[in-house]
């Protein structure tokens, strides 16, 4: 039973020929899930839909970008792929490089990536470094050693990968029927905001199937496209966009500015309330950077963004599997009481009555 990924699904849409070998894990067609408890929550009529990336081979969005990435990079004859990572670059890119049998060099900021994708990379057999600094130091270390050596850069400024990521909204689109009226997203290197409007724009050309307005959402402490600058030393409890000077700056910029829509920040107590509330009304288990979307989602709909469209379509992208990150889980859940292997000390133990 073959199960094609993005590449074979969406073949006339990306830079492949017949003579590209196709690196694929079986990426993509990820779930596209109503939300009608949160709606409900927010107090309002929107209809919601949660694109759950986390559901992607390696737990999060990167494998849309990675598949093209790779197999162009082998297409050109590379035996080494190089990137700079919060972390769920370093998975993906680990995991294509071992399905295509060539090597990966990963640098990550050394204590900003959480376990989950740190060991993902390593049990791929990537070659991990950790940097005495943030991911803007990695990267532009990253940048350095492609000058002197010949290795492919497979970050989010690789084109390559904002072709496959772009994948993402002609799935969207697929499902519904027509695009959204309004696409949350979480921005920190923004590439995937980038990918995004691109794959609208290339899907309504082709097939005059519509154009969101594109809401971008950084963290507070890493807010570098908000505030106008970059941000020397970023901070934030979402350190998948823990990002101070986003590679794709300009393409979110032009994003927002062609669609219509916003880039906007917010804190990490509401990206942390935004992932509880999608666990526990939705039962669907993000990595904290994800609930970034849905944190703005929330902001934007009680802020009154939403009083002229009550019903329209909004589609939250969850960038990643809560599994990436799962000591969060557990601190802003609290600790797992232990009692007594007796029945009256469980039943207290659960607060039953």
């Amino acid at each position: 039973m073959a199960f094609p990924g993005v590449i074979e699904r969406y073949r006339s849409f990306l830079p492949v020929s017949d003579r590209t070998p196709v690196v694929t894990l079986g990426e993509g067609s990820t779930p596209l899930i109503p939300a009608p408890r949160l709606a409900r929550e927010i107090g309002g009529r929107l209809r919601i839909f949660l694109k759950y990336e986390g559901m992607n081979p390696t737990g999060s969005f990167k494998d849309r970008g990675m598949t093209v990435a790779l197999s162009k990079a082998v297409e050109e004859g590379s035996a080494t792929v190089v990137c700079a990572s919060t972390g769920n670059t370093a998975a993906s890119a680990a995991a294509y490089a071992a399905r295509a049998g060539i090597g990966a060099l990963v640098l990550l900021p050394a204590g900003s990536v959480a376990l989950g994708k740190v060991s993902q990379a390593l049990a791929c057999g990537a070659k991990v470094v950790a940097v005495e600094g943030n991911f803007d130091q990695a990267f532009r270390l990253v940048r350095e050693l492609c000058d002197r050596f010949r290795i492919t850069l497979v970050n989010s400024i690789n084109p390559h990968r904002i072709e496959g990521q772009k994948t993402g909204a002609f799935e969207i689109v697929d499902d519904l029927g027509c695009a959204p009226d309004f696409h949350c997203i979480p921005v920190g290197n923004a590439g995937n905001i980038t990918a995004y409007w691109k794959g609208y724009r290339e899907y309504h050309a082709a097939r005059q199937s519509g154009l969101p307005k594109m809401l971008g959402f950084q963290a507070e402490g890493a807010a570098p496209i908000v505030r106008g600058h970059p941000v020397a030393e970023p901070q934030t409890l979402a350190t998948a966009i823990k990002i101070g000077n986003p590679a794709s700056w300009k393409g979110a910029e032009a994003a927002r500015d062609e669609s219509g829509g916003i880039i906007d920040m917010v804190s990490d107590d509401e990206i942390i309330s935004a992932y509880r509330m999608l666990g526990r009304l939705e039962g669907v288990f993000a990595e904290p950077a994800s609930a970034a979307s849905v944190a703005g989602l929330i902001r934007c709909a009680r802020r009154g963004f939403f009083a002229d469209r009550p019903e329209a379509t909004v589609v939250c992208v969850l960038t990643g599997h809560g599994l990436k990150d799962p000591e969060r889980a557990i601190q802003s859940c609290g600790e797992i009481p232990t009692v007594p292997a007796t029945l009256d000390a469980v039943v207290k133990g659960a607060g039953l009555k």
